[in-house]
């Protein structure tokens, strides 16, 4: 069964938190797509992700690259798995999409700043629950460490 894990930003930036929850996706052998909602934030997270760290780097590609197949993690606006992905990320608002049940699991991240962004967050948690989808709701702690709430 898919599992849908709702990851609420709070004093930390996108750009601090997905390089960590990336690393741990590859860690573990997951092939990955991540879907932004503008080519202009694919192409602001495919210069990060090279170098958003000075002692390492994320295997990932796009599809302009070409190959999208071969990425182990790959940055698109479509709603398409050419990897063949076992997680798909979900940022800036994107929706559930209509393949859920394909992937282990789906990490939808939202700004906790952004009260349309929470809104749009419960929306889909509903959503998922509907749908009968593995449900899970992470909050940092004062420390930073992800702490499940839900």
């Amino acid at each position: 069964m898919t599992e849908i894990f709702f990851y609420h930003l709070q004093r930390l930036p996108l750009e601090r938190v997905l390089p960590q929850l990336l690393e741990r996706s590859i860690e573990r052998g997951w092939r990955v797509v991540v879907q932004a909602a503008t080519e202009e934030r694919v192409e602001a997270l495919d210069t990060h992700l090279w170098t958003y760290r000075d002692d390492t780097f994320l295997p990932h590609g796009t599809a302009r690259d070409g190959e999208p197949a071969a990425q182990p993690i790959l940055l698109t606006t479509g709603d398409h798995n050419p990897n063949g992905a076992a997680v798909r990320f979900l940022i800036d608002g994107v929706a559930i999409p209509q393949d859920a049940e394909s992937y282990d699991r789906i990490v939808l991240i939202f700004d906790g700043e952004d009260e349309d962004a929470v809104a749009a967050a419960r929306g889909r948690w509903n959503e998922a629950k509907a749908q009968g989808f593995a449900v899970a709701y992470w909050q940092p702690d004062e420390q930073g460490r992800w702490v499940k709430k839900a």
